[in-house]
């Protein structure tokens, strides 16, 4: 997309910090070219913050089709780049990563936002007075959650709540979830790690997202707010405002996620066909991820 042409404008601020009990920072974060990412590293020893700076860098350096179906494929791309960095590096065996990322993007509609997703990092909306989440996690409660097994306040207190069933760095063939949204000026956008939204509820969020209107302020407030709220793990957030936009742009609405497996060259707009292979890697995912 030439810059020069854009009519949508997006400003943005991010912060991270290590909590209070973790030794090391195993989240990334990182910008350009009106792309965000962020991801929440496991691994024993330094293969947590590894793969995180892995998978940053390269979904900033192989994103060069501007679509959602290219940002799934540079995802896809950084997850080729975790596994192969852990194939060559004993120390580095069975690291992974979670990821979101934010892009502004080409369709068929004009200027978009393409949101992907890979574990249980989070991208929010803020707009129109409401935050929502638009990601969906990829965890063990979480699906148990959409299937009608567990209910939400049930799942909050899971003692599994923090297996994954889908991370960067375990299988060649990833499913991507990804979606195409609006750019509409005034709205906000939140990318976070869990340490952010597992500290500070839905209104304590909002309540920031509200009160500070320079994102990188924003982001450095929610942190530090989930820090002191309690910082049991690693903490990261960055806060894209939509700052311009076409004054036509369509209204807001959060569309079902479609599932790109680039590697496979098979899309997926339904979650159900994942849903049976997510529960079986879901052990796997939570071992590794509690010797982070």
């Amino acid at each position: 997309m030439s810059r020069r042409r854009a009519r949508t404008r997006l400003a943005h601020g991010g912060a991270t910090a290590v909590g209070c009990v973790r030794a090391s920072n195993q989240d990334d974060h990182g910008a350009g070219d009106d792309l965000f990412v962020v991801a929440d590293g496991m691994g024993g020893h330094r293969g947590g913050e590894v793969a995180s700076a892995e998978a940053v860098t390269g979904v900033l350096g192989a994103f060069d089709q501007r679509t959602r179906i290219g940002l799934a494929r540079a995802v896809d791309r950084a997850n080729q780049a975790v596994l192969a960095r852990a194939a060559g590096d004993p120390d580095l065996f069975g690291m992974g990563t979670t990821l979101c990322a934010l892009a502004l993007v080409r369709s068929e509609d004009g200027e978009m936002l393409a949101i992907a997703n890979v574990g249980d990092s989070r991208v929010y909306r803020y707009g129109d007075g409401h935050l929502v989440q638009v990601t969906d996690d990829h965890s063990l409660v979480a699906e148990l959650v959409r299937s009608g097994e567990l209910t939400e306040d049930e799942a909050s207190r899971h003692p599994q709540r923090n297996i994954l069933t889908r991370a960067l760095g375990i299988e060649a063939a990833l499913p991507v979830d990804t979606w195409e949204v609006p750019a509409r000026a005034g709205d906000r956008y939140l990318l976070c790690s869990d340490g952010l939204f597992n500290e500070l509820d839905d209104d304590a969020i909002a309540g920031v997202l509200v009160a500070e209107d320079d994102p990188e302020l924003a982001a450095a407030t929610l942190v530090r707010n989930a820090v002191t709220a309690g910082g049991h793990d690693n903490v990261t957030a960055v806060v894209v405002d939509v700052a311009a936009a076409p004054a036509d742009a369509p209204d807001w609405q959060r569309p079902e996620a479609l599932v790109e497996v680039p590697s496979s060259g098979v899309t997926r707009s339904a979650r159900a066909a994942l849903a049976d292979r997510s529960r079986r890697w879901a052990f796997t995912f939570g071992r590794r991820r509690s010797g982070r």
